[in-house]
C-alpha cells in the first residue's frame, strides 16, 4: 500500500466502478428481501449544502448497510424541480425557469456524485419532466372522477403588484415578499382535494406509525385537529338567525359579543348602500389570510347595530363585523368570549366591551381580574349559572345536552383540517388539466391527450401568470362539444409533486404512472429521512395521497412510510462586523479563527464571533462541501457528518472536526496496510472486541444511532494498532475495512482492493457481506470480582464466569493487596456473591 490514501485519485476511480457496473441498480425481480431507502429529494437551487451532505450520507449508510446484509435496496434520487425560485430567476436574471433549473440540476448532481451516494441514478427524475407531470395530471384526473377534486371560490392573499396569489408565507407584515405592496384578501374560483374526506383516517392512521417521531405525529394531530364542540344559532333582531360553532360551549355564560367575516351575508346586507361599511369592508380585506396575520394584526370592528340574544341568559350581545374573523373558517361568525380567547380580549379591551371571568382555577377566584390578558380557561366554571362548580369537560357536555333537548343546537365534530386548496397563479407548475368551454362548462382534458405541456415562449416582464395572457397556448377546442374553449391557466401546488413521487421511484413504467404490483413489492419506505420543516404539509399530504390513490384501486398500500427519522441541522458560528451603521457577515473562509478571537484575512481586523446557528445564506455561515472534499476527500466529510452529535440533533461544523476526521482516513488506511494473510496465531481478547464490535455497530446503524458506531469503530481501531501481529490481528483489520465499508467507501474499496482478501479478485466491498461473528463471542466468558475487607474495596479479580464458591475465597484469599489489608487478623467469615463480589469479614 502506498503511505498515503489520496482521495483526489481514489474516489473518482471507484464512483466510476460502481456506475459501470451497476452496483446500486436496485432489482425489482431479485429474490432477496426488499428495502427501501429514501432521503426527501432536493430542490434544485443551485448547490447542495452541508444540510444536504448530512441527510444524504445517513441514508446512504444505511442503504450500504442493508445491501451488505442480503437486502435488494432501493436507494433512489430525483428533483423537486417546480416552484416560485425559478420563476424569480426569469425575472430578475432574464433566463428561462426550466434552463435554470436543468443547469442547476446538473451541477447538484455532479456534487452528489462526488460524494459516492449508492444511489440508483437509472431511476432519476425533475418534476417538471413533462413524463413525470404527465402521469400526475393523470392521477389528478383520477381523483376528480372519484369525487376528490373540486372548485370553489375561496379568499386568498393578492397581491396587486405582482397580481398573483400568494402562498401564506410569502405575505411579511401584510406586503408581498417580492413587490412589497399591501396584500388585499380576494375570492378567486380555485381548485381543491378533498382532504378533508380522510381527516379520521390520518388520524387514527398515526397511532400505527411506531416508528415516527412522538412529535411528528403530534404536530399532525395537532393540524388535523379533531374537536367535539356546539353548533347553534342565535336569533337576530334582524328577524333572521346567525349560525355559530365553538369549541368551548362550557364558556357560553362569558360570551360578550358576537362577530362575523367581513364577506360574510350579514355584513354584506349591513354593507349595501352604506359607504362607511364599504370602506371598513375594504380596509379588512389588506392583510394576509394566514394563521399569524391574523393573530398579531390589530383587531378592528364595526357595530351593525344588530343584537343577538343569548340562548340562556336572553341578554342582547352587539354583533360586529371583525377583521380578525374569517369566513373560510367554521361558519364564518363566532361567539366572542373575551375572559378566554386573546383575539376576543383584544378586540373587547379595544372597544370597551365586558370581559366576564367564567373559568377560574378555583370558585374562589371567581371575581379574580384579568392581567392584560386572557385566560386559557382551565379550572371550574364560575359565574355561570348552573354550570358553577362544573370541570370543564363535564361543563361541555351539560350545555350541548340543555342545547340538543331545548331543539336550539347540537354537539358536532369538527376538524381544524381544511380542504387543500391547489391551484397557484404561476407558470412553473403542473398544468391543471381541464378546459372551460362556455357551452360544457368545465372539461377534464381527455387522458390520451395527456401531458399539458408548458409552453416555452413565455414572458416574465409583465408581473402575474404568464399563461394566463400567453397568446396561443390557452386557446384550445372543447373536447365535448369542438367548439372554442380555453385551457386552465393555474398550475398545481408543488406539494402535489412531492405527494407521490417515492411511488414514481418504485415503478416507472411508460403507460401509466406506475405499475401496482411493483409497489407492492417496495412499499412502504421501510425508511424515510428529512427534515422536521415538513412534518405538517408535505408528510400530511403524502399520506392523504397514498390513501386516496387506495380509495380509487390504483394501490394498496396507505400508509407511504413505515419508518420516519428527522435529522438535524448542521450549524455554524457567524463572523460579522458594523459598518456604516450596519451588521455586514463574512463567510468561513475569509476568516481566521483563534482561540477566543477571530480576524479578517483582508485586514487583519477583528470580527464578532456570533452564535452557532443555522448555516444561511444571509448569514454567510455556511461551508461550499466541494471545497472540503478537495481539501480532505469524500470519506472524511462523511465521516464527519455522521461522528459526534446524535443525528436527530443538530451538529456544530468545526475545522478542527474535519480535519480529525481527515487524519483518521489516514490512520485506517495505515493500518489497513499491516494486514496480512500469512500471520498466525490467536488473540482471545481481540476476536472476542471485534466480535462485540461488529454486532454492536450492526444494532446502531439499524437504529440509526451513526455517531454510537463511529464511537465503537474509534475504540476497535484503538484496540488493532495496540495489539500484536496475529491471524485474529489481521482477519480484525478486514472486519474493519467491512464496517467502515458504508461510511467511508472509497477507502473500504482500495483498501479491499489492496489487501487482495476478497475471495474473487475482481470483487467489490459494495458487494460484500456483513462480517460473520461467532456468537459465543458475544458473551463474556470472564468477570469481573470485587473483593471487599470490612466492607472497603481492596482489589478487583478477573475470574470465569460462574467459578465456584471456594474457588473465588481461595483466589481473593491469595491476593497479596488483600493480605496487606487484613494484617494477620483472623478471618472470621467470607461472603461470595458469585460473578461479583467476595466480603472478607475479620
Amino acid at each position: 500500500m502506498t503511505e498515503q490514501f489520496d482521495p483526489s485519485s481514489v474516489d473518482g476511480h471507484w464512483q466510476t466502478v460502481w456506475e459501470e457496473r451497476g452496483t446500486f441498480h436496485a432489482d425489482s425481480d431479485s429474490d432477496k428481501p426488499k428495502s427501501y431507502i429514501l432521503e426527501m429529494f432536493p430542490y434544485p437551487s443551485g448547490r447542495i449544502h452541508i444540510g444536504h451532505v448530512r441527510n444524504y450520507t445517513m441514508g446512504d449508510v444505511l442503504a450500504r448497510y442493508k445491501k451488505m446484509r442480503g437486502h435488494e435496496v432501493l436507494h433512489p434520487m430525483g428533483w423537486d424541480a417546480f416552484g416560485m425560485p425559478a420563476e424569480n430567476a426569469a425575472m430578475e436574471k432574464g433566463v428561462h425557469p426550466g434552463g435554470w433549473t436543468r443547469d442547476n440540476i446538473a451541477n447538484m448532481k455532479a456534487q452528489l456524485k462526488r460524494l459516492g451516494f449508492a444511489l440508483d441514478w437509472t431511476r432519476e427524475f425533475a418534476t417538471c419532466d413533462p413524463e413525470y407531470y404527465g402521469h400526475e395530471q393523470a392521477l389528478f384526473l383520477d381523483l376528480y372522477e372519484a369525487g376528490l377534486v373540486y372548485r370553489k371560490e375561496s379568499a386568498v392573499n393578492w397581491d396587486p403588484v405582482d397580481m398573483t396569489v400568494l402562498a401564506n408565507e410569502q405575505v411579511i407584515d401584510g406586503k408581498g415578499w417580492r413587490s412589497g405592496a399591501e396584500v388585499e384578501k380576494r375570492k378567486l374560483s380555485q381548485w381543491f382535494l378533498k382532504i378533508t374526506d380522510f381527516a379520521d383516517e390520518l388520524l387514527e392512521g398515526l397511532d400505527r406509525l411506531d416508528k415516527w417521531p412522538d412529535k411528528v405525529r403530534l404536530m399532525q394531530e395537532n393540524w388535523i385537529g379533531k374537536s367535539q364542540g356546539l353548533e347553534f344559532s342565535f336569533d337576530l333582531s334582524n328577524g333572521t338567525k346567525l349560525p355559530v360553532y365553538t369549541t368551548r360551549p362550557d364558556t357560553i355564560f362569558g360570551a360578550s359579543f358576537v362577530a362575523v367575516a367581513p364577506d360574510h351575508p350579514v355584513a354584506q346586507s349591513v354593507m349595501l348602500g352604506n359607504p362607511e361599511v364599504e370602506k371598513f369592508v375594504a380596509e379588512c380585506k389588506k392583510g394576509g389570510t394566514t394563521a399569524a396575520e391574523v393573530e398579531t394584526a390589530e383587531k378592528l370592528g364595526y357595530d351593525t347595530g344588530i343584537t343577538a340574544k343569548h340562548p340562556f341568559t336572553g341578554a342582547d350581545l352587539p354583533v360586529f363585523i371583525a377583521n380578525f374573523v374569517l369566513m373560510d373558517y367554521g361558519t364564518g361568525a363566532i361567539m366572542a368570549v373575551p375572559g378566554h380567547d386573546q383575539r376576543d380580549f383584544e378586540f373587547a379591551t379595544k372597544y370597551g366591551l365586558p370581559i366576564p371571568r367564567v373559568v377560574a382555577a378555583s370558585a374562589d377566584e371567581a371575581d379574580k381580574p384579568f392581567d392584560g390578558e386572557a385566560e386559557a380557561g382551565e379550572g371550574v366554571l364560575v359565574n355561570s349559572s348552573f354550570l358553577d362548580g362544573m370541570e370543564v369537560e363535564a361543563a361541555k357536555a351539560e350545555v350541548i345536552a340543555r342545547a340538543e333537548n331545548g331543539g336550539w343546537g347540537e354537539g358536532k365534530t369538527v376538524w381544524r383540517l381544511r380542504d387543500w386548496g391547489v391551484s397557484r397563479q404561476r407558470y412553473w407548475g403542473t398544468p391543471i388539466p381541464f378546459i372551460h368551454c362556455e357551452a360544457c362548462g368545465i372539461v377534464p382534458v381527455p387522458k390520451d391527450q395527456l401531458p399539458v405541456t408548458l409552453p416555452e415562449d413565455v414572458d416574465f416582464e409583465i408581473p402575474g401568470n404568464p399563461l394566463e395572457r400567453h397568446a396561443t397556448w390557452k386557446h384550445v377546442d372543447c373536447p365535448g362539444c369542438g367548439g372554442k374553449a380555453q385551457r386552465e391557466t393555474d398550475t398545481l401546488d408543488t406539494f402535489v409533486d412531492s405527494s407521490w413521487y417515492f411511488l414514481r421511484f418504485a415503478s416507472q413504467p411508460d403507460d401509466r404512472p406506475f405499475d401496482p404490483e411493483e409497489i407492492a413489492k417496495w412499499l412502504p419506505v421501510e425508511q424515510y429521512i428529512g427534515g422536521i420543516e415538513h412534518a405538517i404539509l408535505h408528510l400530511l399530504y403524502a399520506r392523504f395521497w397514498t390513501r386516496a390513490l387506495a380509495h380509487c384501486g390504483k394501490i394498496e398500500v396507505k400508509e407511504p412510510f413505515a419508518s420516519l427519522f428527522t435529522q438535524g441541522m448542521v450549524t455554524h458560528e457567524t463572523y460579522s462586523r458594523e459598518v456604516d451603521g450596519r451588521t455586514v457577515y463574512y463567510p468561513p473562509t475569509e476568516v481566521s479563527r483563534e482561540a477566543e478571537r477571530a480576524t479578517l484575512n483582508d485586514d487583519g481586523g477583528e470580527v464578532d464571533i456570533g452564535r452557532v446557528i443555522k448555516m444561511s445564506k444571509s448569514k454567510k455561515n455556511t461551508v461550499d462541501p466541494d471545497a472540503i472534499v478537495d481539501q480532505y476527500g469524500a470519506d472524511a466529510v462523511r465521516w464527519f457528518m455522521l461522528s459526534d452529535s446524535p443525528p436527530e440533533r443538530d451538529l456544530p461544523w468545526s475545522a478542527a472536526g474535519i480535519e480529525g476526521c481527515g487524519r483518521f482516513t489516514q490512520r485506517l488506511w495505515r493500518l489497513f496496510g499491516q494486514y496480512d494473510a500469512a500471520a498466525e496465531g490467536e488473540d482471545k481478547d481481540l476476536a472476542r472486541k471485534g466480535a462485540q464490535t461488529v454486532a454492536a455497530v450492526a444494532d446502531d446503524i439499524e437504529a440509526l444511532a451513526f455517531n454510537k458506531a463511529v464511537a465503537r469503530i474509534y475504540e476497535l481501531t484503538g484496540a488493532v494498532e495496540k495489539a500484536k501481529p496475529s491471524a485474529t490481528r489481521s482477519e480484525t483489520i478486514r472486519h474493519l475495512a467491512l464496517l467502515v465499508g458504508p461510511m467511508m467507501p472509497h477507502l473500504a474499496e482500495q483498501a479491499w482492493t489492496q489487501m487482495a482478501v476478497a475471495k474473487d479478485p475482481g470483487g467489490l466491498i459494495a458487494d460484500a457481506a456483513w462480517p460473520e461473528v461467532d456468537e459465543a463471542l458475544l458473551v463474556d466468558d470472564e468477570v469481573t470480582i470485587a473483593v471487599q475487607v470490612k466492607g472497603k474495596l481492596r482489589d478487583t479479580l478477573t475470574a470465569p464466569k460462574g467459578a465456584p464458591k471456594a474457588e473465588l475465597e481461595a483466589m481473593a484469599l491469595a491476593s497479596e493487596k488483600v493480605q496487606r489489608s487484613i494484617d494477620g487478623a483472623e478471618v472470621r467469615k467470607v461472603i461470595v456473591v458469585p460473578d461479583r463480589l467476595v466480603n472478607i469479614v475479620v
